[in-house]
């Protein structure tokens, strides 16, 4: 055998002990993981003493700064690609939505509102005209 080759050979094992040596790892910590879970109403119970125990601000403070993408959506449509790539300016794309039809509200992509459009001061905004409660959330998640 060369010592290229022998060299390889070793480079294999050693990579091949480092490999059962991170499994190994693995096994262990999911063992002791297993062995310290808890039953769920305790964990619960726990949950539920400290938001009992803390104060609203508090608990909203810790979530203020998280930054989330706000998209107002106007409509939508399906376009094929030979049809995108004739676009130009001044083309027009026909959406779904209609003129005077609320637009939505998404938050991360997640619908929380509806809303008309304003211009103040020469820009646009949007006047929320019903938010959707979380009930109602969820239940348009289950469909």
């Amino acid at each position: 055998m060369s010592d290229e080759q022998q060299s390889n050979m070793g480079e294999e094992e050693v990579s091949m002990d480092d490999w059962a040596a991170a499994m190994a790892e693995q096994e262990s910590a999911e063992a002791e993981a297993e062995a310290t879970v808890q039953p769920a109403h305790a964990l619960f119970q726990e949950f539920g003493a400290a938001a009992a125990s803390a104060s609203v601000p508090q608990n909203l403070d810790m979530i203020l700064d998280i930054p989330v993408q706000l998209t107002v959506e106007l409509g939508r449509t399906r376009i094929a690609i030979r049809n995108l790539l004739q676009l130009a300016q001044g083309s027009v794309v026909e959406l779904d939505g209609l003129a005077g039809e609320p637009m939505d509200v998404l938050v991360n992509g997640c619908l929380i509102a509806q809303g008309e459009v304003v211009v103040v001061n020469d820009k646009f905004g949007i006047r929320l005209t019903d938010i959707i409660t979380p009930a109602e959330r969820i239940r348009r998640l289950q469909k």
